[in-house]
């Protein structure tokens, strides 16, 4: 419980603005699959306002925006980028995350690279891990 309250990853002040004063998201693995939770996630923020970028080798189109089949890609640097990637790959989109100028990253429940993280936070990017956006959303106040 302790551990909880001092997360460096977990700030909610941190969580609160990145869900409230940002308005572009990139979704590293977000492809045209209803069934990923990536999706789900891409267009609850999407029905929240905030402009989603699809990036995914397949750089297909989803949700009516333009796909990218990587970050480097991306043509304008996001506000953040969620990496719905297994933990093991989480790592190396989260250096293409710094690489490509974005302003966070936030890493999805039980998607954790600590040492990405500390990376990312060295950079100057904010840094969410092994939180859900939808839960977050649903608790701000």
């Amino acid at each position: 419980m302790a551990d909880a309250m001092v997360d460096p990853f977990a700030d909610q002040g941190v969580i609160r603005r990145l869900l409230n004063e940002t308005t572009t998201w990139a979704f590293v693995g977000l492809a045209d699959n209803p069934e990923r939770e990536v999706y789900t996630q891409a267009r609850l923020l999407q029905q929240r306002g905030k402009r989603i970028i699809p990036v995914h080798p397949s750089a297909a189109a989803v949700l009516g925006e333009r796909g990218y089949a990587a970050l480097a890609d991306v043509p304008d640097p996001p506000d953040v980028v969620g990496v719905y990637r297994r933990a093991e790959f989480a790592g190396a989109a989260v250096d293409e995350a710094i690489a490509a100028g974005a302003g966070a990253v936030w890493l999805p429940l039980e998607v954790i690279d600590e040492a990405a993280a500390r990376r990312a936070r060295d950079a100057g990017l904010d840094v969410v891990m092994d939180r859900c956006p939808a839960v977050e959303w649903a608790l701000r106040r």
